[in-house]
This record gives structure tokens, C-alpha cells and sequence, in this order.
């Protein structure tokens, strides 16, 4: 009997969990520009530490439709990859003459200091700009874009990885939030749902 209630109690949480998930991320279109996401407010104010050391708020950071991006200097793999691509599709719009821009934010705050940040964006993309901060900054900021991570270890291991969500979400300054893009999204669709926003606005 036992047994049944706990498998019933997974079967209940799970349940809330698709729901919730179905919630925030069902696709919808935005303006005939692609896919973005239903179910509450993402994005809205932060503060954080630039690349040169100041303190900035999303207003002084997004000047210009801004592909934003969380992850961390240390991560072996999803971070580059993302980032390399967000770079390209920054590359496409720039050819097509849209002025755009990305920021990586951190959330991996005690070992992406200012200076750790600002040599990792310049690798991918001189529009690329850095942001890390306090423990509190980087986690007030990531709530804000429901943006989960959890440090693995960071007490016991200098070398300790981070699990974090990892999308990519396009904010303009006009409107806030106006898309999000999957691990999945080739450079190309990232610049033609950008482009789209952009001209829609």
C-alpha cells in the first residue's frame, strides 16, 4: 500500500511538473516572428557588474535588441557551443544590416570575476558583452528569466560544474522578453526571428 502512494505521489508531481513546463514554454507565434513562450512575465530588472567593472542595470545593458544568455566561463561544453552560435547569428544580422547584440551572463559568480568574463565574450563576438556579480545579483537576475542552476560540489573541487537551463532569450528595449531559443536553433533562426522582432517593432 505503501509502495502505491509513493508511486502515486511521482505520478502527481511529475504531472504538476509537465503542466508547469507546458505553462512557461508552449510555443506560440509573436508578430509572424517565430516562437516565444506563454505563462507569466520573463525577464524584467536586474543589476550586475559589466565587463569593465561598473555596475549596470538591464537598462544600461539592453540598448539594442540583446540575445541574453546564462551560462558559465567553465563549462565544457553547452556554454561555447551557444555562445559560438550566438556570435554567428549576430554575424548574419549584421550583414543584413540590423544592429543587435548579446550578453553572457553568469552563473558561476565566484570564479567569473569581471576580468574572466570580459576575455571570454571577446573569444566569440566583440557585441558580446560580459555580466557576473554577487552571489545575490546573479541569482535575483536568474529568477527573473526562470533560469534554474545549481553548482555541483563547488565547495570540494576547484574544477565543480554547474547544471543551468540553457536558452537563449531575446529582449529589445521597447518590448522586454520577446523570444527564446533552444540548444536546437541554428544561427539562422535565431537571426530571422530577430530580424522579425526588429522589424515588427
Amino acid at each position: 500500500m505503501t509502495r502505491i502512494i509513493a508511486i502515486s505521489a511521482v505520478v502527481v508531481v511529475a504531472i504538476g511538473l509537465a503542466v508547469t513546463a507546458w505553462l512557461i514554454l508552449w510555443p506560440r507565434e509573436i508578430a509572424g516572428c517565430g516562437t516565444g513562450a506563454v505563462g507569466g512575465d520573463i525577464g524584467g530588472p536586474f543589476r550586475l557588474v559589466d565587463e569593465t567593472g561598473a555596475e549596470v542595470t538591464d537598462a544600461d545593458v539592453i540598448t539594442e535588441p540583446t540575445l541574453i544568455y546564462f551560462g558559465y566561463t567553465f563549462c565544457p561544453d553547452v556554454c561555447p557551443v551557444d555562445s559560438a552560435r550566438n556570435a554567428a547569428a549576430l554575424e548574419i544580422l549584421a550583414g543584413e544590416g540590423y544592429n543587435a547584440q548579446a550578453a553572457f551572463i553568469t552563473v558561476d559568480p565566484a570564479r567569473d570575476d569581471v576580468q574572466t568574463v570580459a576575455e571570454y565574450t571577446d573569444l566569440f563576438h566583440p557585441d558580446m558583452i560580459g555580466l557576473t556579480g554577487s552571489e545575490e545579483q546573479v541569482k535575483a537576475a536568474a529568477d527573473k528569466y526562470r533560469v534554474y542552476f545549481k553548482l555541483n560540489d563547488a565547495e570540494d573541487d576547484e574544477f565543480y560544474l554547474v547544471d543551468h537551463t540553457a536558452f537563449t532569450y531575446l529582449v529589445t528595449p521597447e518590448t522586454g522578453f520577446a523570444a527564446f531559443f533552444r540548444r536546437e536553433a541554428t544561427p539562422e533562426e535565431v537571426a530571422t526571428t530577430t530580424a522579425c522582432v526588429i522589424d515588427a517593432s
